[in-house]
């Protein structure tokens, strides 16, 4: 790797090392950008965390080129007085700590408020206060339901992208009732976007909101019964994979007809790579990061996946490869959706020169290609252990 004096920004400004603050480093997301942080740069990483199961490779032995570079802090952001130490002591602070799975939002609301919002807020203050520069991940969810899911079905209105696009400055964020908890974890996403937006507009913090658009690959959220709770719904992706490793029908709520978009997450942590190293271009933004080009619909996600899994695990698929559940069956009172997310990619691109690369059958046969490798063995066991009971 070159010197980090030969690297440079868009604008052909030197990058010189900076001290990352990292909360939730070690996470799917968190796991990636370490990896990316120190193979291709030269900074230092505080990774702050309460596992560190995915960033293990990265924290051991001594001997890999960047040690020293990475820190592991176990701590819990919200009862921990050391955090504020280390964002002092940080050039960056990147917040990546959230409740983020659909299952919890309407079963766990006051955890997921308080997750997504109070245990966020000293972040924001310690941040606000000792001048450092915040790059804060939100969610796509924020945005809710889209304007065209108010017009009736047959209106050819739906269809015309002004209806249905998310732009960062000018879409609305429509949620639904407030009996509809589902909404808790967007709420609580938006009403923390607005504090931090409101903390550079009075006291001038510098800040970049992330919201992700369904980034997908290896290390994503857990298997049930094997590296989660056996009673967790982790987010779609790994749901399916769940099926697929134990040949179970996937499961499409409410005949998987919501539309969305799904990227790569070594494309997706390209375009954090960029904000961290250009603040002249990503201060006082909100971007979104996805892949427009990766529309699919829940069902056409879950007929792709089991072609796909069926190519990597050399497995026929089963006869049933899907069956459709009620929303209330699966989730539980309270469960609402927005039909499409699809986002709107200008401002990222112009100010950061950023577009995604992986189509969605590459993306699924990486990612369906490490979840075999990694599970199959781990699940036949499991499965077989009840039956030798």
């Amino acid at each position: 790797m070159s010197s980090s004096s030969a690297r440079v920004d868009l604008d052909g400004n030197p990058i010189n090392p900076l001290t990352i603050c990292m909360i939730g480093a070690g996470g799917f997301i968190g796991s990636h950008l370490c990896e990316k942080l120190m193979t291709e740069t030269q900074h230092t990483v505080l990774a702050v965390d309460v596992y560190n199961d995915k960033i293990k490779h990265l924290l051991e032995p001594d001997s890999l080129p960047w040690a020293g570079r990475i820190q592991f802090h176990r701590l819990n952001i919200k009862n921990d007085s050391r955090l504020e130490g280390l964002i002092k002591c940080s050039d960056l602070t990147v917040n990546l700590a959230a409740i983020c799975t659909p299952a919890d939002y309407n079963t766990r609301p006051l955890d997921t408020i308080y997750s997504n919002f109070i245990d966020a807020l000293p972040v924001v203050k310690y941040c606000s206060e000792n001048n450092k520069r915040l790059i804060h991940f939100s969610t796509c969810e924020v945005y809710g339901k889209t304007i065209g899911s108010f017009l009736p079905q047959d209106s050819p209105l739906r269809q015309d992208p002004a209806y249905y696009l998310l732009t960062e400055d000018t879409s609305p964020c429509i949620f639904g009732s407030i009996e509809k908890q589902r909404w808790s974890y967007a709420c609580a996403k938006q009403l923390i976007e607005r504090l931090i937006y409101a903390e550079g507009a009075e006291n001038g913090l510098e800040f970049t909101i992330v919201r992700p658009f369904n980034w997908i690959g290896p290390r994503m959220d857990f298997i049930p019964g094997i590296d989660g709770p056996s009673e967790g719904v982790p987010r779609v992706l790994a749901c399916f994979s769940n099926n697929l490793l134990r040949r179970e029908p996937l499961k499409l709520v409410d005949g998987g007809e919501s539309q969305r978009t799904f990227v790569y997450i070594k494309d997706a942590i390209e375009a954090v790579h960029l904000m961290i190293e250009n603040p002249a271009r990503a201060n006082g933004h909100i971007f979104n990061v996805g892949n427009p080009n990766n529309e699919v619909t829940v069902r056409q996600l879950a007929e792709m996946m089991t072609k796909v899994y069926s190519k990597v695990s050399g497995e026929d698929s089963i006869e049933t490869p899907t069956i459709d559940v009620s929303s209330k069956e699966f989730y539980g009172e309270g469960y609402d959706d927005s039909d499409k997310r699809i986002p709107d990619m200008t401002i990222i691109n112009k100010q950061l020169g950023w577009d995604p690369k992986t189509s969605l059958w590459d993306l699924l046969e990486s990612t369906l290609t490490y979840q075999h490798r990694t599970y199959a063995e781990a699940v036949k066991q499991s499965i077989a252990k009840p039956l030798a009971n």
